[in-house]
């Protein structure tokens, strides 16, 4: 499906981490910038937890919080430098500073006051087309984001602008429903100058980012949230083993409450699915779940991550 870029347009891209506004939009924010639109990037992490760059570069061991924050610091000049060769003045940069790896805590803890800073931002930029995570990217930085974007453009009072969601940790086959961006040869090759701007991540992982970044654009249409339902089945079928780890989160217009897996208020359906009895009917608006374990692990990525009710 297409979508028209002109110079109406404003597009607002939202950013876990540097580097995903040029592996996930390079080449949008090129095309909305030669139609004569404009481009502001919300930067919501520094992606300063980014310990093993760090060591390469840097040849240590131990990252205190003075080597953390500079790590952060270069990783946000980068976005800037980045900006520029796709054709962006670095003043169209917000960067809230959120802790990297943490954007799930905040989104537990602190709901409210993050849903308000995207607010800020949507009444300061006044989009017409909004790039966001995908709820379905397997890094929690970027599900989480997508929960509270939506949140976040559910109260806004502003007009409603269209909704791209862009995958970059994931397997694209598991999205359907996708727009693909035209491109060419220039727009692609500028895409990948500016990937090159981070150096801090090409270092050690150049050949994971240009493979990210070679693939199409392509974008989730997000639509508005539908009827609500108030007994939604949930997608996981954990095993019984899992269940003393598991916890199970719900975020919706009146916050975020999360359970024990055998604490929550589940009930099992004559096919034997998980139905959650806690939604009501009561308060308008998008709804999430997430299954997770709090157990410390190398591996960062969900293993179950987000679901829309």
């Amino acid at each position: 499906m297409a979508f028209s870029l002109n110079a109406r347009t404003r597009l607002l891209v939202i950013a876990p981490h540097p580097d995903d506004e040029s592996i996930a939009t390079g080449e949008l924010i090129q095309q909305v910038r030669q139609s004569g639109g404009e481009v502001r990037i919300l930067l919501l992490t520094h992606g300063d937890n980014n310990p093993w760059p760090q060591r390469w570069m840097e040849r240590r061991v131990r990252i205190g919080v003075d080597e953390r924050r500079r790590w952060g610091e270069r990783r946000r000049a980068e976005v800037g430098q980045a900006m520029t060769q796709l054709g962006v003045d670095a003043s169209a940069l917000e960067a809230l500073g959120w802790p990297d790896m943490g954007i799930t805590a905040r989104l537990r803890t602190d709901l409210d006051a993050s849903v308000a800073s995207l607010l800020a931002c949507l009444d300061e930029c006044q989009p017409n087309l909004v790039a966001l995570p995908a709820l379905g990217d397997h890094h929690p930085d970027h599900s989480a984001a997508h929960v509270l974007a939506r949140l976040a453009l559910d109260r806004w009072q502003g007009p409603s602008p269209e909704l791209l969601a862009y995958l970059v940790h994931g397997r694209e086959g598991h999205v359907t429903g996708r727009v693909k961006l035209d491109s060419s040869v220039g727009l692609h090759a500028n895409k990948l100058a500016a990937l090159a701007c981070h150096r801090s991540q090409m270092a050690l992982s150049g050949k994971r980012m240009r493979r990210l970044a070679d693939r199409a654009e392509r974008y989730l249409q997000v639509r508005g949230t539908g009827a609500r339902v108030t007994a939604p089945v949930l997608p996981w079928q954990p095993s019984a083993a899992w269940h003393p780890w598991l916890h199970l989160m719900l975020v919706d217009g009146r916050g975020a409450r999360s359970w024990p897996w055998r604490e929550a208020p589940l009930a099992r359906d004559g096919q034997g699915r998980y139905v959650l009895h806690a939604l009501g009917d009561e308060v308008p608006g998008p709804a999430f779940a997430k299954l997770y374990m709090n157990l410390p692990s190398p591996w960062i990525f969900d293993r179950w991550g987000w679901c829309e009710l």
